[in-house]
C-alpha cells in the first residue's frame, strides 16, 4: 500500500511540475523553418495555396463558399477533428498567409509561406506563429511535440508530392 501512495505521490508531483514549468513558458511562440524545392514560385504556390489533399494528415477537405468574406475551408484529421483556416493575405506567387479560424480552441495562429525564386530554385519559409493557452499543452508541445514538428511534416510531403529531396533549414 505505500507504494502505491508512492507512486500515485510521484505521478501527482511530475503532473504538478509540468503545469507549473508550461505556466512559465511564453504562450506566444514563432518557429520559421525552410527548404529549396526545383519548382518554379508559380507552380508551388499553386500546390501550398490548393487543395491539400497531398497532406496525409488531411482526411478530407471541404471548401467554404463565403462571398463577403475570406477564403476559407475546413480540414478533418484522422481523429475526426475539423478545423476551419483562411488566408489572410494572398500575393502570387510569392506570400501566403493563413490563420486558423476556428474559434474556442486550445491553441490558435497562423503559417506564413513566403517564396523566393533564385534562378530555378524556390525556397519556401514558413513561419508559425502560435498561442497555445493551456499550460499543459504548451509543455507537451515544447518539449514533447516540438514546435515545428507541423511544419517539418509539411515540408517532408511538399517533397514527396513534388518528387524532390529536400534537406530542412532553420
Amino acid at each position: 500500500m505505500k507504494i502505491l501512495f508512492i507512486v500515485i505521490g510521484s505521478l501527482a508531483l511530475l503532473i504538478f511540475a509540468i503545469v507549473i514549468i508550461g505556466a512559465l513558458l511564453p504562450k506566444h511562440h514563432v518557429v520559421t523553418r525552410s527548404a529549396t524545392f526545383h519548382a518554379r514560385p508559380e507552380q508551388l504556390f499553386g500546390v501550398i495555396s490548393g487543395p491539400p489533399t497531398w497532406r496525409p494528415d488531411v482526411k478530407k477537405f471541404e471548401p467554404i463558399t463565403n462571398p463577403a468574406g475570406p477564403e476559407q475551408w475546413r480540414e478533418i484529421d484522422s481523429h475526426g477533428q475539423a478545423i476551419t483556416y483562411e488566408v489572410v493575405e494572398r500575393k502570387e506567387p510569392v506570400l501566403l498567409k493563413t490563420r486558423i479560424a476556428t474559434p474556442n480552441l486550445p491553441y490558435s495562429g497562423g503559417w506564413t509561406f513566403v517564396l523566393t525564386d533564385d534562378d530555378g530554385l524556390t525556397t519556401l519559409r514558413i513561419t508559425e506563429e502560435g498561442d497555445v493557452y493551456n499550460p499543459f499543452f504548451r509543455f507537451i508541445s515544447r518539449f514533447i511535440i516540438g514546435q515545428t514538428r507541423s511544419i517539418n511534416s509539411y515540408l517532408i510531403n511538399l517533397a514527396k508530392v513534388l518528387g524532390e529531396q529536400i534537406q530542412i533549414r532553420d
